[in-house]
C-alpha cells in the first residue's frame, strides 16, 4: 500500500510535458525519462521506502529532488542567466541532510539554533538544491548565490491573512509556493512587521509552507501560539521547527513556550 502511494507523490511531482513515466508493478520499480533524450532513470520503490523506514512523505521528498538532478544533469537545465532568474534560498530544519546521496556537500549557510538556510534551482514543481558540484559546473562563489536568492526572495509577493485570538493578533503567510517560511529571510518584511505590531511580535516557520507572524497582546496569546505552532509542525509535508522566535531589534530568539507562562528563551 506504501509503494503505490508513493508511486503516486512522484508521479505528481515528476511529471512533466517532456518526460515519461513507466511503472513495472512486480519490481516495483518507476522508469523516468526525458522523452526527446530517452535518458532517465529508474528508481526502485521498495528500496526507497525501507531506506527511509517507511515514511512516505520524506522518501517522495528525497526521490523527487535526486531525479530531477539526474534528469537536470543529462539535458542542461537551461542557461546559467535563466538559473539565476529561478534561485532562492529555502529554510529547511538544522537536522536537514548536509550532503546530497553521491556524498557531495550541500551548500547551506547557519541561520539559527532551529534552523538552516539552503539554497534552490526552482524547477517548476519541484526544486533542486545547490550542491559543490553545482557551484563549480556554473561557476558560482557562494557570495553570488546568496546575493541573487536574497534578491530573488524579495520580489515574491507578501499577502497575509489575519486572525485575532483571545485579543492576539496572527498573520499568515501561505501563499504555497514553496518559500513561506523562507519569508523569514526578508529582513525588510520583518522589520516592516515589527513596526506594524503592538504587543511581543513572534515569528513562527512550523514548516515550508506558512510563516506565521504573532502579535502577542497578553499571556494567553503564548499558548495560543505554542499549540498552533505544534499544530501546523504535525501536519506539514516539510516539517521544521516547532519552536517559535521573539523578533526584536533585527534578531530571532528561539523561544519555549510554557503553559500560563511567559515565554523562556532557550
Amino acid at each position: 500500500m506504501s509503494t503505490m502511494k508513493l508511486k503516486r507523490e512522484l508521479e505528481q511531482a515528476l511529471a512533466q510535458p517532456n518526460r515519461t513515466i513507466a511503472f513495472d508493478r512486480e519490481r516495483e520499480e518507476m522508469r523516468i525519462e526525458n522523452s526527446e533524450t530517452k535518458k532517465g532513470v529508474t528508481v526502485t520503490l521498495g528500496g526507497i521506502l525501507a531506506k527511509f523506514e517507511g515514511n512516505v512523505q520524506k522518501a517522495a521528498e528525497e526521490t523527487v529532488y535526486y531525479v530531477n538532478e539526474a534528469l537536470n544533469a543529462f539535458d542542461g537545465s537551461g542557461q546559467k542567466e535563466e538559473k539565476e532568474k529561478r534561485l532562492f534560498p529555502v529554510i529547511r530544519s538544522a537536522s536537514f541532510p548536509t550532503e546530497a546521496e553521491e556524498g557531495v556537500p550541500l551548500f547551506w549557510d547557519a541561520h539559527t539554533a532551529e534552523t538552516r538556510i539552503y539554497y534552490a534551482v526552482d524547477l517548476g514543481s519541484t526544486y533542486r538544491l545547490i550542491d559543490e558540484k553545482l557551484m563549480q559546473k556554473e561557476g558560482w562563489s557562494a557570495e553570488q548565490i546568496r546575493e541573487i536568492a536574497r534578491f530573488n526572495l524579495r520580489s515574491l509577493p507578501l499577502d497575509m491573512k489575519q486572525d485575532t485570538v483571545a485579543g492576539n493578533v496572527f498573520y499568515f503567510l501561505n501563499s504555497n509556493d514553496g518559500y513561506d517560511a523562507t519569508r523569514i529571510l526578508n529582513e525588510r518584511f520583518l522589520k516592516e512587521m515589527s513596526e506594524r505590531v503592538e504587543g511581543d511580535m513572534t515569528v513562527s516557520v512550523p514548516h515550508g509552507d506558512v510563516l506565521i507572524i504573532g502579535d502577542i497582546r497578553n499571556e494567553t496569546g503564548y499558548d495560543v501560539l505554542a499549540q498552533m505552532a505544534m499544530s501546523f509542525f504535525a501536519s506539514g509535508r516539510v516539517p521544521i521547527t516547532a519552536l517559535s522566535f521573539v523578533y526584536e531589534e533585527g534578531h530571532l530568539e528561539p523561544i519555549f513556550i510554557l503553559a500560563k507562562n511567559r515565554p523562556h528563551k532557550e
